[in-house]
């Protein structure tokens, strides 16, 4: 009986060595940041800053990591957030006239972010069939629907900025509900729903059997072209919020909003313990990870003489380093 309750023990903090690991790391660089930028870090301007700034990149950072759950990868989030974001941008431009009351401005709003979320949702589809149905490389599959989606914003927006949104869009999107931010609220929503998916439910255990092993599921009876579909549909609506999240912030939507997140949202992925081969991952440690890196970004905007360039160097290296911590960690674990 004990040997199996010790097993039972060795097993869950095996599950959760990981997470463990990046909660040292996350103490170890808020101490490094109080080091190196105390009282600039540490004040309160900063941290509504970073509150502001991680849900977006944040959601972005859980869709991929879901695409690389299933053994594929989305290169085309960012940009279903932003087709997302322009397409219900020019469904409340058209809809929302001068004379509308208040309370009628509010419902086109609200009615915008459903055209944004459908939007995410056929885009996913589409990613999914394409991968799933016609057998493209999830990486060139997405790569193309990138070049789509960028495509198809650059023509409905001219190549520029559109704006000139209803005021109350950004009070809706940069508002609190009591002291906590809409946007952490979406977050957190979010990533509650889509952990329980992975971690609770028939469809987390299909995606990691499928990102194991998809010939296996193939025999195993389930319906592989629906489960990247589904899959491919959660991670659109993720990057569609992420989009509206942008748009409120920035009261303007772009093609190439937040062109930089794509790196930044893989390095978190597997960071978060989201393997790149698939069949492991979590949504805890993708968040964990996500405070991790919003972080270092803040510290290293303390620091005026480090260019946008060697940031993307940074970035870069910390993806390499990560992924070959995860090959030495994993190499010892079956080794054992």
């Amino acid at each position: 009986m004990n040997k199996g309750k010790t097993s039972f023990n060795m097993k869950m903090f095996t599950r959760d060595a990981n997470f463990v690991r990046l909660f040292i790391v996350f103490i170890a660089v808020f101490i490094a940041c109080c080091a190196l930028k105390g009282s600039q870090f540490l004040n309160a301007g900063n941290f509504e800053s970073m509150v502001k700034q991680f849900p977006e990149y944040g959601l972005l950072a859980v869709a991929i990591g879901l695409a690389l759950l299933i053994g594929g990868i989305d290169l085309s989030a960012v940009y279903i957030a932003n087709l997302s974001s322009i397409i219900a941008g020019r469904f409340l431009i058209a809809i929302a006239g001068e004379g509308a009351s208040e309370g009628t401005v509010y419902a086109m709003i609200f009615a915008s972010f459903l055209v944004a979320v459908v939007i995410g949702i056929l885009a996913g589809a589409l990613n999914g069939y394409l991968i799933s149905g016609f057998g493209i490389p999830a990486m060139l599959a997405t790569l193309g629907t990138q070049s789509l989606f960028w495509g198809f914003g650059v023509v409905l927006t001219g190549g520029s900025s559109m704006s000139g949104f209803p005021t109350q869009l950004a009070s809706v999107v940069n508002g609190s509900i009591g002291f906590i931010p809409v946007t952490v609220v979406i977050f957190t929503v979010a990533c509650v729903v889509v952990g329980l998916i992975v971690s609770r439910t028939v469809l987390g255990r299909q995606m990691k059997m499928y990102g194991t092993n998809n010939k296996a599921t193939t025999y195993a009876g389930l319906n592989n072209m629906k489960l990247v579909i589904t899959t491919h549909v959660i991670a659109g609506v993720l990057a569609s919020l992420s989009g509206i999240i942008m748009w409120g912030r920035y009261s303007s939507c772009r093609a190439d909003n937040g062109s930089a997140y794509t790196m930044q949202a893989i390095l978190i992925a597997v960071m978060g313990g989201v393997s790149p081969n698939g069949g492991k991952g979590n949504v805890q440690g993708v968040v964990l990870a996500v405070l991790i890196i919003q972080m270092v970004s803040s510290l290293l905007n303390m620091f005026n003489n480090i260019p946008s360039a060697c940031r993307q160097i940074i970035w870069g290296g910390l993806l390499l380093a990560v992924m070959i911590f995860n090959y030495v960690v994993d190499s010892r674990a079956k080794r054992h």
